[in-house]
């Protein structure tokens, strides 16, 4: 009875040593990994950075009203900023998205009051230099948010144009050589489609937003005069570059004119700063965006892979096959390179005006949100990552829940805690806090460090052009070759399904090497003899000799 006490005994000590992942066995390359879903964390510790100054980086976008506070007013601020640019950097970005910092009496900031200054809510001028200088530092750069479509109506080019207008004498037409600022707007005595009527007179403006915000004539010489000043002043502070808010509404439903103002736009800032990066906000289609790089601009961001509804999305459901998503970067890097051989891909997976990833796979704990999000990163160009996805932040609806305060711990007394937009909706997180997840080696948290981690060790991954492997790619499993004359190329192969995979890779020609691996579960990802298996929801990434 003892004997088989002792033997019982031994069985479950083992079982309790395989589950805490003390186990180990030989996996792909010859390297040991563990049996938990640490694999990735032990295959990839050798993998360091390329360093690489050009415009292909991994960018964080912060909308600063809730990214961190550093003053207990409960509003993030750019000191907050600062204060977390060794986290920022950690994580592997290289670049920052700031929202709107100009004066302005919303939250969002994209009604500009002033385009020289900084809303005393985010701090001051010298602050936003304390950070350009420390980002720059640390070989981060900064893209700022230019708002050009439209300013507030308490700009003082706005209120100066309406009160000449509300003073004007009855039955003289107006003249912009009495007020040049009459000339700064798109006034009309007829009411029309996204106009407002400016109170006091029989005149009208277009808002096409909101009557908040009256669109700017960017036809006029004298408006497109002081957006080079404004340009000329930032790029003079050490911008190094701008995101362009809103391209498609220049001209409201007029692409031809939307890209002719692009190309100024671009021409001014690279006759400011040959190094000036510009990047546009067109949400449209694939062959929208392709007239908009003719244009000459750097990047557009990829909206069509974008979103619940997005490219991604469908194909991580199952609603596609794996192999889409392959043909779909090679339909857009066609696209995009035939109308501008120069351009920059910007991917991104959400943004500030979209509901967060975090919520779009009710029943995942897991996996489907952490590869959806690989599939973003692992497309070419300079990708955007929004604050807070990294832990896996909800939040949909209404703008302010898009928009909830960055998750830094439960700790109601967390001094970096922002209070959120004033009509934010109380927003219950699906995962834990970012003090939690860095306690978790398999958290979201880690997988985003290691996936960027993957993405900045071997550059190929941004700067390469795509070639699909049809040998490979199936219902389940996208392949594709990553090609670089200056960086290698590389064979990425991703498992997008939740069940195994097995692929021989002697169906393509090459010799390849396993040199990265991305995990989502405890299973190990091995490769011999040319027969690669991937788990769930996975991803290896070979060199090509």
């Amino acid at each position: 009875m003892m004997k088989k006490l002792q033997r019982l005994l031994c069985v479950v000590l083992c079982a309790l040593l395989c589950m805490t992942g003390c186990g180990k066995k030989q996996t792909a390359g010859g390297k040991e990994s563990a049996v938990f879903s640490v694999q990735m964390t032990e295959f990839n510790q050798g993998l360091t950075k390329v360093e690489k100054d050009d415009k292909y980086r991994t960018t964080y976008e912060i909308f600063v009203y809730s990214f961190c506070d550093s003053n207990g007013d409960g509003i993030g601020d750019l000191n907050g900023i600062r204060s977390k640019l060794d986290y920022i950097e950690d994580m592997g970005f290289d670049a920052l998205w700031l929202t709107p910092v100009y004066p302005s009496s919303t939250y969002h900031k994209y009604d500009v009051d002033d385009y020289y200054a900084i809303d005393p809510a985010f701090g001051t001028l010298a602050d936003y230099e304390a950070l350009l200088a420390d980002c720059h530092a640390r070989n981060i750069r900064v893209y700022m948010d230019l708002v050009l479509n439209h300013t507030s109506d308490d700009h003082p080019w706005f209120k100066a144009a309406a009160e000449y207008l509300r003073e004007l004498p009855e039955g003289l037409e107006p003249d912009a050589s009495y007020c040049k600022y009459y000339d700064y707007y798109c006034f009309s005595r007829e009411p029309g489609e996204g106009f407002a009527k400016l109170e006091g007179t029989e005149w009208y403006y277009e808002a096409r937003f909101w009557e908040g915000m009256p669109d700017l004539n960017l036809d006029s010489e004298a408006v497109r005069g002081e957006i080079r000043d404004i340009m000329a002043f930032w790029l003079g502070k050490g911008v190094d570059g701008f995101r362009l808010d809103a391209v498609t509404s220049y001209f409201t439903g007029l692409p031809e004119k939307n890209t002719e103002f692009l190309h100024y736009v671009t021409e001014t800032g690279r006759s400011i700063d040959p190094d000036c990066y510009l990047v546009g906000e067109a949400w449209t289609d694939r062959a929208e965006i392709a007239q908009y790089y003719s244009s000459g601009i750097d990047s557009l961001f990829d909206f069509p892979f974008s979103n619940n509804e997005g490219f991604i999305a469908h194909i991580i459901r199952g609603d596609y096959k794996a192999s889409d998503y392959v043909k779909g970067m090679l339909l857009a890097e066609a696209a995009y390179s035939e109308a501008n051989p120069d351009f920059v891909d910007a991917p991104f997976y959400t943004n500030h005006d979209m509901g967060r990833s975090a919520g779009y796979y009710v029943t995942d704990d897991g996996p489907v949100t952490k590869m959806a999000y690989a599939m973003s990163l692992f497309m070419t160009g300079n990708s955007f990552v929004y604050y807070g996805e990294e832990i896996g932040m909800k939040g949909a609806g209404k703008d302010e829940n898009k928009r909830a305060p960055m998750y830094w711990s439960d700790d109601p007394d967390d001094p970096d805690l922002c209070a959120g937009p004033p009509a934010m909706d109380e927003v219950k997180m699906k995962y834990p806090s970012l003090a939690d997840q860095m306690q978790d080696e398999t958290s979201l948290w880690n997988w985003f460090r290691e996936v960027i981690r993957v993405r900045n060790a071997f550059p190929a991954i941004a700067r390469g052009r795509t070639e699909g492997v049809d040998a490979l790619s199936d219902e389940n499993v996208a392949a594709f070759f990553r090609r670089s004359a200056a960086d290698g190329d590389l064979l990425i192969v991703m498992n997008l399904r939740a069940e195994p995979a097995e692929k021989d890779l002697t169906q393509v020609g090459g010799s390849f090497t396993l040199a990265a691996v991305l995990n989502t579960n405890a299973e190990s990802i091995t490769y011999e003899g040319g027969k690669l298996t991937l788990p769930a929801y996975s991803i290896a990434v070979f060199t090509v000799e």
